[in-house]
């Protein structure tokens, strides 16, 4: 199929050097993330507190949690599926080239070409938006481009609702999110895992924590998202009504630990495809990030020098070590 991005053959050089494998790709439980009712926020106090209190709770015990009654409609919803399906079936080259949605260079990505192992590669594609180029994308893609402006409109609202919700028992200010995060400076990505023959041995995607404040995700009901919670791997079953959550590293640093930016990944089938969504909500590039808290578990740092050194830790190791690079 001319749309598939070259994943055999990038991971067949790989699966032929025995030194090159890790541990094969073991079943796991599944588990339900803490459902969160957002319209509780609407009611009375005792309700608006209790809802608070869920989601402070839901970030410190899991890192990870749903939300129903977001805002994001069934309709925006089921557009989206539709439009990311028409995407990604454009031909593979014609993705590659960057101008087949007006984005900047490298807004496509696929696997990982230049790793050296498995545990280095994953087996899917996406499309990194910043929210900044979604007026100016191609006219050719209008349907998609009122449909991304659909969701990111509920979604960034959601995300601010969220951050400062949480900001709420730590004593930061709500006004916190409002000076530092515009909304120029978060995005979207639109992602596809393809079928996979290597099931048993590659994932969809490694495991990772986000870069950013936080992550809200809608994901098809196909399955493959795992959690790592309490030294284990946890499957993520599905809720059709729900969105997900997960806090970034950015909020467990600015909360001094107490909120749980956790490690996360996606195995892959065999038969079937998976899509997902997932918008980023990020500070400014050179917004100081400083621990709450005393005394500070992390030295402050910028999303510039974080993704500096994220960086030089893929070229060097492979992959991305994250917060542990800025504890005191």
């Amino acid at each position: 199929m001319d749309f598939e991005p070259p994943f055999q053959g990038t991971c067949k050089t790989l699966l032929q050097n025995p030194t090159h494998y890790h541990d094969k790709l073991s079943d796991v439980d599944e588990c339900e993330l803490p459902v969160i009712d957002l319209n509780n926020l609407n009611f009375g106090h005792i309700e608006r507190e209790k809802c608070v209190s869920e989601v402070a709770q839901a970030a410190r015990q899991w890192g990870f949690f749903q939300v129903v009654n977001h805002g994001v409609s069934q309709e925006v919803v089921n557009n989206m599926q539709y439009e990311q399906k028409r995407l990604f079936r454009q031909p593979f080259p014609k993705k590659v080239e960057n101008n087949l949605l007006n984005l900047s260079a490298n807004s496509y990505r696929w696997g990982n070409p230049e790793a050296t192992c498995l545990k280095q590669f994953s087996w899917s594609e996406a499309f990194h938006i910043s929210t900044t180029e979604i007026p100016t994308m191609r006219t050719e893609h209008k349907s998609l481009r009122s449909t991304i402006e659909a969701f990111v409109k509920t979604v960034s609202g959601l995300a601010r609702s969220l951050a400062e919700i949480l900001a709420q028992p730590l004593g930061i200010k709500p006004v916190y999110f409002e000076e530092n995060c515009p909304a120029r400076t978060s995005y979207l990505r639109l992602n596809r895992y393809a079928p996979c023959p290597f099931s048993s041995q590659v994932y969809g995607l490694i495991s990772h924590t986000d870069t950013d404040f936080l992550t809200i995700v809608y994901q098809d009901q196909v399955g493959g998202l795992e959690i790592y919670k309490d030294g284990r791997w946890l499957g993520v079953k599905p809720n059709p009504e729900a969105l997900i959550v997960n806090i970034g590293d950015f909020f467990e640093a600015l909360s001094n630990g107490i909120y749980k930016s956790i490690k996360h990944r996606v195995v892959t089938s065999q038969k079937v495809e998976r899509f997902s969504v997932a918008y980023f909500y990020c500070p400014s590039y050179d917004v100081v990030i400083k621990s709450c808290g005393k005394p500070a578990l992390y030295r402050q740092f910028t999303l510039r020098e974080y993704k500096q050194q994220t960086e030089i830790d893929v070229r060097e190791i492979g992959e991305k070590v994250g917060l542990s690079r800025f504890l005191l």
